[in-house]
């Protein structure tokens, strides 16, 4: 009897050990930035997306996630991609200086500091079916598809659905469910 006493003591000793040693670990572990966060964000919208076919980024044999203008996430963004595919396609970060090198690109991450340009920008993709993301305020209300929001000191995310409709993007029901607001704004041209 004193031995599986003396058993049960020291198993529960050692499964108290683990647990905090587990949550000293997690504790010590450093919290994400804010761009390797919007880093997995981009990666992810690629995958509850539906593209159109006819787009020229359908044509390309890679997946191409863009930043236009002057690049904030450092190594976060290839970090995040690296060795990963949406649709069977291997996914890549580019980094362009102008809309019109946006060619291929299946997201494009437009950086605030090419917010003077943004109506020429929007303009420039058109309804190319490429997913325009910002973290620029009133982006999406601009007509911007995508515009990442600080809550609580979380990065969250806003969709103008009418926009990316007009690209011809289809977001799955997930998507539009955790984003922390979906507007859907006047048609273009009406």
């Amino acid at each position: 009897m004193i031995r599986r006493v003396n058993r049960f003591f020291r198993k529960s000793i050692a499964v108290v050990a683990a647990c905090l040693l587990a949550s000293l670990t997690r504790a010590n572990a450093p919290a994400h930035t804010e761009y390797e966060v919007k880093a997995a964000y981009l990666y992810n919208f690629g995958r509850f997306i539906e593209w159109p076919q006819n787009s020229a980024a359908s044509q390309e044999s890679e997946f191409a996630i863009c930043v236009l203008g002057h690049d904030p996430f450092g190594p976060a963004l290839d970090a995040t991609i690296s060795g990963e595919k949406i649709g069977g396609k291997n996914v890549v970060a580019r980094r362009i200086s102008k809309a019109q090198e946006a060619a291929g690109c299946r997201v494009i991450f437009i950086t605030p500091a090419k917010g003077g340009q943004m109506k020429g920008i929007l303009a420039a993709l058109g309804n190319s079916g490429v997913l325009t993301v910002s973290d620029m305020p009133m982006f999406v209300d601009d007509g911007g598809m995508v515009q990442f929001v600080m809550t609580d000191e979380r990065v969250r995310f806003e969709i103008n659905l009418t926009a990316a409709r007009q690209a011809g993007l289809n977001l799955s029901s997930e998507l539009l469910k955790v984003a922390a607001k979906v507007t859907q704004g006047p048609v273009q041209g009406e």
